[in-house]
C-alpha cells in the first residue's frame, strides 16, 4: 500500500490518475450522449429514457457517487499539478512557440477544465437538482433552451468541451503507455474526431430546440 501512495504522490503517479480519471469521463461523455440525443425522439422517449434511469434506483445512486469520486480525483489533481508547474515556472516563456505539438487544447487544458467545472455545476443546479415538482425533464430542458442566454452558455462550454478533449483524451493515452510512433498519430487524430462529435453532438441540441423544434 506504501509503494501505491508514494507513487501516486509523484508528478508521474498525479498524471497517471489524471489519465484514467479521464478516460473514465471520456466514457461518460459518450453514453451521456447517447442518452441526450433521444431528445431528438421527442418528449415521450426522453421522458421515458429518464424514468428508466430513474428506476435503477441504488445502482443510479451509486453511478452517481463514483462520477462524483472521479470527479473529485481529476479536479484536486489537475489544480495540483497546475498549481506545481506554475510555482515551478512562474514567468511564461517570452515567446511561445507551437513546437513539441503544442496546441491550443494543450496550452489552455488547465483553463478549460476550471470552465467546464464550473459549467458542470451551474448545470447540475439548472437540470439534475431542479424542482420537478408537475413538471417533466423533457420540459425542464425545452424551457431552458427557450433563454438565449443559457443557450450561449451551453454552446459555449461545449466548444470548451471539444478543445479540452482533443488535448486529454491523446494525452491520457500517452500517460499510460500508448506512446508510439505507429499509433499516436492514429490516437492524436481519433482524439480530435471524438472532440469534435462531443462538441456538435452536445452543441447542437439547444441549437435544435431554438431554431427547429
Amino acid at each position: 500500500m506504501n509503494w501505491l501512495i508514494n507513487t501516486l504522490g509523484t508528478s508521474i503517479g498525479k498524471k497517471l490518475m489524471m489519465a484514467i480519471t479521464g478516460l473514465c469521463f471520456c466514457c461518460f461523455l459518450v453514453l451521456h450522449l447517447a442518452g441526450n440525443l433521444m431528445l431528438y425522439g421527442g418528449k415521450d422517449l426522453f421522458n421515458a429514457y429518464a424514468a428508466h434511469l430513474n428506476s435503477l434506483g441504488p445502482l443510479l445512486t451509486v453511478f452517481e457517487w463514483i462520477l462524483l469520486t472521479l470527479a473529485i480525483i481529476h479536479v484536486l489533481t489537475g489544480a495540483t499539478l497546475f498549481y506545481q508547474n506554475y510555482r515551478s515556472r512562474p514567468v511564461g516563456y517570452a515567446v511561445n512557440k507551437r513546437a513539441g505539438g503544442r496546441s491550443l487544447g494543450s496550452a489552455t487544458i488547465p483553463y478549460t477544465g476550471f470552465a467546464l467545472l464550473a459549467f458542470i455545476i451551474f448545470h447540475l443546479i439548472n437540470f439534475r437538482f431542479t424542482d420537478k415538482t408537475n413538471t417533466t425533464i423533457y420540459q425542464i430542458v425545452a424551457s431552458a433552451f427557450t433563454d438565449p442566454v443559457y443557450v450561449f452558455i451551453y454552446v459555449a462550454a461545449m466548444i470548451v468541451a471539444a478543445i479540452h478533449v482533443s488535448h486529454g483524451l491523446w494525452s491520457a493515452f500517452q500517460t499510460i503507455g500508448a506512446n508510439h510512433p505507429k499509433y499516436m498519430p492514429i490516437i492524436t487524430a481519433a482524439s480530435i474526431i471524438f472532440s469534435l462529435i462531443v462538441g456538435i453532438g452536445f452543441g447542437f441540441i439547444p441549437i435544435y430546440f431554438t431554431f427547429i423544434s
